[in-house]
Formats: C-alpha cells, structure tokens, sequence
C-alpha cells in the first residue's frame, strides 16, 4: 500500500509540475504578446492644397487603435492628401475621410494601416466655468505637439467662423476658454485637470477666422457634441449636415457678391462669382469660365457660396446638378455639369 501511494503521489507531482510549465509558457507568451500602443492619442495632421497650391497643418485626437481620428473639418477643408504622424514615433500614415460635418467643424479620418494605436480618454459631464483646461496641439504647424493653459470662461458660445470663399457657419454650443491657442491646434484636445478629453480645440486658422472676437478667446467644440457627430459618421447615415465618404466635386473657386456686374449693365444681388475653374475638371468641361455667375444650383438660389457648398454636400461623384449661369455678357442660361470626386469642404 505504501509502493502505491509513493507512486501516485509522485504522479500527481509530475502533474501539477506540467501544468506549473504550462502556465509559465503561456504567461511567456502572454507578456511577449503584449505591445506598448503607440503615441499619446494626440496626432498631426498635414494637408496638401493642390487646387490652392498650399498646405496647411492641424491635430487630431485617436479614437480607436486602428486609426480613426477626430479633427476639426476645417483642418481637411479642402485637402487632396491628408498625412497623419504620430509624433516622437517615427509613424505616419495616409488618411482617407471618413465624414465630415461642415456646419459644426468636425471630422473623422480613417488610417490606412494603423493599429496599436494609443487612444485619447474622454469625459462627456459638462465643464464648470473657472475649470482649469490645457489644450494640447501643433500650435503653428511646427510637428511638435504644446500645451496652453487656461481656465473655461464661458459655455454655450456662438461664434461665427468664415473661409477665404466668403462663406460662413454658425459654431454653436461652445466652450469658450483664454488659453493661448494658435494656428495648428485645431483639432487638438481640450484637457480637463484630470488628462481626459471635454472638448475639441477650434482655432482661427490660415484661410479659416473668427468674426468679432476677441483674440484672446478660444473656443472648444464639447467632446459630447464632437463625438454624437463621429457616431453617425461611423453609422454611414449623411443629413442635411453630415456628408459620408467622398465628396463631389464641381472644381471652381467661388467669391460672395453683393452686387455683381453682367457686362451690359445689367446687375444682380446674389449669386456668386467664378473666380477661377480647375483645368479639366466637371465646371470646365462644362463650359464655365471664370467672371461667370451662378445664380441658382438646382433650383436653389445661390446667395452665398455656402448654398453652393450644402447642395454639394448632398451629393455623390457622378452625380449630375443644373447650374444657371449668367456670363460676362449678361446671357443667362443653365448648364448640367456630371460631378467629379474631390477634396472635402
């Protein structure tokens, strides 16, 4: 009896010393499996302007570790090829838009490649006046993120932010804080004392500024608000607001008119002057030239460039809409321009 319980007792040794190495190789592979994610969650995002022949520069805020990336759609605005870099890592990416919601400044992007990526933390409670924030971004394009601190000064702002074009949108809902945010920060993170997210810095830009405010106010879209906007990007459903996937491309540049002169003297108040047309794009083909203007885009009237830009916004590459023209001579007369597939606006 004894023989046997030496023997069993020695098997159950040899038992629980396999599974005792069982456990230290998985634990092994286990700790050999797991990768420090890369970067902060915060991100610069550079554009190229081919059709302005500019570049411009912004941040962007990780949401998911394959690469979706919150920004400001004014950063985008206009981009024929966004670069992502995440900086001190030697990491960059092409991006593609995702959506982008012109009417209240936001955008998603998506990385072609990403993964592992470090995600920022947000927190979606309401921000208290006299709250100490940091916004954290690429103030002046430099590829190297900076904080500036400050306090939140108001909540529920409206601003009315404006483009080269002459076409405007009312930003509501706003933190307003005085830090000491530059060109570049757009796009970037809010911070609250604790590190986390409660809103995204909008600041005035190249091309991109403010009316009638003071420069030395900055303003935040609240994370809550930014992040509803990404939601319905990633559901794919498009509003009167909210633009999915590629965008349609007419390829004119546009100015506001007050009053604009035909050539014979006669004059009109609204519509919106053909300043310049892309060589072999849709307007071109079409037949407009600049010193044209559009006065209605699908029965629409046309009283700024932003009506332009929303019926735009509803539509896909491919895509056909009727433009009335009214030329140099005075004629006025429609034209059925096929829509191309061009930079987000």
């Amino acid at each position: 009896m004894k023989i046997l319980r030496d023997i069993h007792t020695r098997v159950l040794l040899l038992v629980v010393a396999g599974l005792v190495a069982v456990g230290v190789a998985a634990g092994l592979a286990f700790a050999r499996g797991r990768v420090t994610p890369i970067g902060t969650g915060v991100v610069v995002v550079n554009t190229n302007l081919a059709y302005q022949n500019g570049q411009a520069a912004g941040t962007g805020m990780v949401l998911t570790s394959s690469g979706e990336v919150l920004t400001n759609n004014h950063v985008i605005n206009g981009a024929t090829t966004i670069r992502v870099v995440v900086p001190g890592t030697g990491h960059s990416y092409a991006a593609t838009v995702a959506g982008y919601d012109r009417s209240d400044d936001v955008a998603v992007l998506q990385l072609k490649g990403a993964s592992n990526l470090k995600t920022v933390t947000t927190d979606t409670s309401t921000p208290t006046v006299g709250q100490p924030v940091t916004a954290l971004g690429n103030a002046g394009g430099t590829g190297t993120l900076t904080s500036a601190s400050g306090t939140v000064t108001g909540l529920g702002k409206t601003i009315v932010a404006s483009d080269e074009s002459g076409a405007s949108e009312q930003l509501r809902g706003l933190i307003e804080t005085d830090a000491g945010v530059r060109p570049g920060d757009s796009g970037g993170p809010l911070l609250d004392a604790d590190g986390e997210v409660v809103g995204m810095t909008t600041a005035a830009s190249s091309g991109f500024g403010f009316q009638n405010v003071s420069s030395t106010d900055a303003y935040a879209i609240p994370i809550a608000k930014a992040l509803a906007i990404a939601k319905q990007i990633d559901s794919g459903k498009s509003s009167a607001t909210v633009h999915i996937g590629a965008t349609a491309f007419l390829g004119v540049e546009v100015q506001a008119v007050q009053t604009a002169a035909y050539g014979n003297g006669a004059t009109g108040s609204t519509g919106s002057l053909v300043a310049g047309v892309v060589n072999g794009g849709p307007a071109d083909k079409a037949g407009l030239v600049a010193g044209d203007v559009i006065t209605a885009i699908n029965g629409r009237v046309v009283t700024t460039p932003t009506v332009i830009t929303g019926v735009l916004q509803t539509k896909k590459p491919g895509a056909r809409v009727t433009l009335r023209i009214v030329d140099q001579l005075g004629s006025t007369h429609s034209v059925s321009v096929k829509l191309g597939s061009g930079p987000p606006q």
